[in-house]
């Protein structure tokens, strides 16, 4: 380390030149009042006409809100808002543990399987569940998508993690390719499936592949927010042993990083999160790639950063995202994979082009 000499005899050490924490703890300061600003804004904008001010106004004169103010802020605007939050802080982070697992800057989530399987669970329950029986159906209702979507998910990524893994130790490249396979394979399922599908179903499963949060609900939040909260808990314990990672797997296990309990952790932990996103929100791009090569080039690579300004920022432009989508051909919406696509693949595009002598493609 380097040392600055004083006029006097103590030195003290200098910041190391590739030091980048104190930004990044600003960053992160600045992505919290973000979030916060956008979650206001979130509450407040609407087809409707429905004022956040003018309910909060109410309640603090101690009159009380007319009932349809009342519903839509409370049952339509905050599930939307809390289930935003949650899969844009779970896609985001995702995405940052991929990349790092993978070290390789173009992974995302859908390389463990989960949003191949999630689609093609999302697709037999649409094309399917007129065969389930009538009981069943009353029963699950508008869940048979989001809980068949989940499973998929999960069992596609129960099954690349056998196939990856051979003599309790977890190959990243198998894992790459047996991804792409399984991958295709659910994608040719899929394809049989929409070719057997109606009008009516054609028409969901447009919709539900472009992603949309516009059917929130408490319930939703309350099934996908204990598995989402949970997965990502997990992840800020993987930090160190990513930045580790980075050197390579033999250098992290002579450093005494536990690289396969870690890989295990970090599979299980995208899959649980993602896997429940996709369940409730469908297919919605951008936000895993993007978001954690944004933050690298503003904060460095140090997950111990990386993973919670991701996920700070993944939620609030999911929350950005979807007040477009709902505002910008009011009262009819836009799906907000079509807001998500439009507005970051050109911002992606930008940033590869600015910084294509920095990135190591």
């Amino acid at each position: 380390m380097a040392f600055a000499v004083t006029s006097g005899s103590a030195a003290e050490p200098e910041v190391t030149p590739g030091d980048r924490s104190k930004r990044a703890r600003r960053v992160i300061a600045a992505l919290v009042v973000l979030l916060v600003c956008t979650s206001i804004a979130s509450l407040a904008v609407g087809a409707s006409g429905t004022s956040l001010w003018g309910a909060l106004g109410q309640l603090l004169r101690g009159e009380e809100i007319p009932q349809r103010e009342a519903v839509i802020l409370v049952d339509i605007r905050m599930p939307r808002l809390v289930i935003g939050v949650l899969v844009g802080a779970s896609l985001a982070v995702s995405g940052a543990v991929m990349q790092g697992l993978f070290r390789n800057p173009l992974a995302d989530p859908g390389l463990v399987g989960v949003g191949a399987g999630a689609g093609l669970g999302a697709i037999s329950a649409i094309v399917l569940g007129g065969f389930l029986p009538v009981a069943l159906q009353a029963w699950l209702s508008y869940y048979l998508v989001p809980v068949a979507a989940f499973f998929g998910g999960w069992i596609t990524t129960i099954l690349l993690y056998r196939i990856s893994t051979s003599r309790g130790r977890t190959s990243v490249a198998v894992m790459l390719l047996g991804g792409i396979a399984i991958g295709a394979l659910a994608g040719a399922v899929s394809g049989i499936l929409i070719y057997m599908a109606d009008d009516a179903q054609l028409r969901d499963l447009t919709f539900w592949g472009l992603g949309s949060i516009a059917g929130a609900t408490w319930d939703k939040a309350l099934v996908a927010g204990p598995l989402i909260v949970l997965a990502l808990a997990a992840t800020p314990f993987l930090a160190r042993s990513l930045n580790g990672l980075a050197l390579g797997e033999a250098p992290a296990a002579h450093l005494g990083i536990p690289v396969q309990r870690m890989k295990n952790i970090a599979i299980l932990a995208v899959a649980a999160a993602t896997g429940a996103a996709v369940a409730v929100s469908g297919g919605i791009g951008f936000i895993g790639i993007v978001v954690p090569h944004l933050l690298r080039l503003l904060i460095g690579p140090d997950h111990r950063y990386l993973l919670p300004a991701a996920a700070l920022l993944g939620a609030s432009l999911l929350i950005l995202a979807d007040m477009i989508s709902r505002s910008i051909i009011a009262p009819a919406e836009l799906p907000i994979g079509i807001v998500t696509a439009t507005l970051g693949g050109p911002f992606f595009l930008w940033i590869l082009l600015r910084n294509r002598s920095l990135l190591d493609l």
